[in-house]
């Protein structure tokens, strides 16, 4: 696995995990660029900062940067203004691309987020509300706030047991889609609050 900095979200995880890819000037992706260690273990690098045209070890000059994700959107095309580098390296002066990248795959998390099945709004609030006063409490007394969060654990647990069930007789894909998570992730979730191994 080549070295690279990914964004994950709280709600999605790997399902929607971003990151941010290089183009070429002929539109093609390049390879990760592999660099020689101290020892005779190298390292493999595909951080979009790596690729600055150097000489050694060799690697390709970024033309544009955008964001991707694993579920496989991409984002809008950045091209990186060279001429305005001036001697900033470019981890420095490409940082500011790389953030729209990162701008853009937010808006691609809210947007899947607006494509889930939506939860009732007194449901949504109830939820909210439980947040803030663990919240306040944690401020007071965090032992207490530890017992309340381990309390919605035993709720979450109990609650969610026979759904998942259910939910497991479904189509996969329907499921995930609901969800926001990909088919993986979600027989994972499933079988987490349904108690049943998911590897059988």
């Amino acid at each position: 696995m080549a070295r690279d900095e990914t964004w994950t979200s709280e709600e999605y995880g790997r399902s929607h995990e971003g990151r941010v890819a290089v183009l070429l000037a002929d539109g093609t992706t390049p390879k990760p660029v592999y660099f020689d260690g101290n020892s005779s273990i190298g390292e493999t690098v595909r951080h979009w900062s790596v690729y600055d045209g150097s000489d050694y070890p060799q690697r390709p000059r970024a033309h544009a940067l955008r964001a991707e994700c694993t579920c496989g959107w991409t984002g809008e095309s950045h091209t990186v203004d060279w001429e305005a580098a001036g001697d900033l390296r470019f981890r420095e002066h490409g940082d500011r691309t790389a953030g729209q990248c990162l701008d853009d795959w937010d808006k691609h998390t809210i947007a899947v987020g607006e494509t889930t099945v939506p939860l009732p709004a007194d449901l949504l609030a109830l939820l909210e509300g439980v947040t803030a006063a663990i919240e306040r409490l944690g401020e007071d007394s965090p032992v207490a706030a530890v017992k309340a969060a381990r309390e919605l654990e035993i709720i979450a647990s109990r609650t969610a047991h026979w759904p998942a069930h259910e939910a497991r007789a479904q189509a996969p894909e329907k499921v995930a889609a609901a969800l926001g998570l990909n088919i993986d992730e979600t027989r994972a979730l499933l079988a987490r609050f349904g108690g049943w191994n998911r590897y059988q």
